[in-house]
């Protein structure tokens, strides 16, 4: 047993100091001192040798276990200095480069086009006027000469709560009420945006929600032909200078008379929304005299408006939250 005590030290520290890695230093040493290792179960068996060899054999076993712990743990240390430092050179970086830019965010494409159409209409003296989403059955329908039973109510599918005669609003023009209601007499020229809500089936084409942005002028001496030239100036800052618009009759029960705006695209007509002279019910309902006062107003879709002009063809991709969409805007 001495003679392969001698033996086992002498070729563990020639393989110790042949290991290239940590990995096959831990390894080498599990084979040789760990709890199954050869010199493990070597002192395990110095008790079944006879008394007179024991000390001899046990003295040159620890002495072989602690040479060997010495010259792994030596080993172990070089070993990882050296690895670290090959680490340290593969990862080097150079100071002089430039920084990595952070990710920014990006503004939603519909938020886009809503800016276009705030930017617009404010260079035409409108301001933004905030509505709420909630609203009550008389402001969203009633006061605009909507009432109860009207067959014109069905023009929107209404999404009613549990309470009475509340409900999601269905357009932005019960804005044009609470907006009068705060500035009259006062001439006013607003445009509302905001979401509205409708109880439809969701397809390529229809959402239960869509951003609307609602415009509205009062005050005296406010003809048709101021409304058709705010819609063309309109039109043209947004689809080109040289667009074509026209106008055709319509019927809206808030406004009369009442027309639809179209603009010329590809070699067609594409309708951007409704537009009509303020009803004199509506006004009344708005705390304006009727026979002093006129108005018109008029709605857009800023998400028809990017589905165009971006070619989407699905209005779905609005609410799908899908980075490989959003981040082409």
């Amino acid at each position: 047993m001495l003679d392969r005590l001698e033996q086992l030290q002498g070729e563990t520290l020639t393989q110790i100091d042949r290991t290239a890695s940590s990995a096959e230093l831990d390894r080498l040493e599990s084979a040789v001192l760990g709890k199954k290792g050869e010199l493990t179960t070597m002192l395990r068996t110095v008790g079944q040798l006879p008394p007179e060899e024991r000390p001899q054999v046990g003295k040159l076993a620890n002495e072989v276990r602690v040479a060997l712990e010495a010259a792994f743990q030596a080993r172990r240390a070089a070993l990882q200095s050296h690895e670290l430092a090959s680490q340290m050179a593969a990862g080097a970086i150079d100071v002089t480069l430039p920084g990595r830019r952070v990710p920014q965010g990006r503004l939603h494409p519909a938020t886009i086009t809503l800016r276009q159409i705030y930017n617009i209409w404010a260079e035409m003296g409108f301001q933004v006027y905030q509505s709420r989403d909630v609203e009550d059955d008389d402001t969203n329908f009633t006061l605009l000469n909507i009432p109860p039973h009207h067959p014109a109510r069905d023009m929107w599918d209404t999404f009613y709560t549990t309470q009475k005669g509340v409900i999601l609003r269905t357009h932005t023009s019960p804005g044009q009420i609470r907006a009068m209601h705060e500035y009259a007499p006062e001439p006013i020229r607003v445009i509302l945006p905001g979401m509205v809500y409708r109880y439809e089936q969701v397809d390529a084409t229809h959402e239960m929600q869509f951003n609307q942005v609602e415009g509205l002028a009062v005050g005296r001496g406010i003809r048709m032909t101021d409304l058709k030239g705010v819609m063309i100036a309109f039109a043209r800052r947004m689809y080109g200078a040289e667009r074509r618009v026209r106008f055709r009759c319509s019927h809206f029960p808030f406004t009369e008379p009442s027309v639809e705006v179209d603009v010329e695209w590809e070699g067609g007509w594409l309708e951007i929304g409704g537009a009509g002279m303020v009803h004199p019910t509506v006004l009344k309902n708005g705390g304006y005299d009727p026979r002093v006062f006129s108005g018109f107003a008029f709605g857009i879709g800023p998400e028809r408006i990017t589905l165009i002009k971006h070619a989407i063809e699905d209005i779905r991709v609005f609410w799908a939250n899908d980075l490989r969409f959003l981040e082409q805007f």
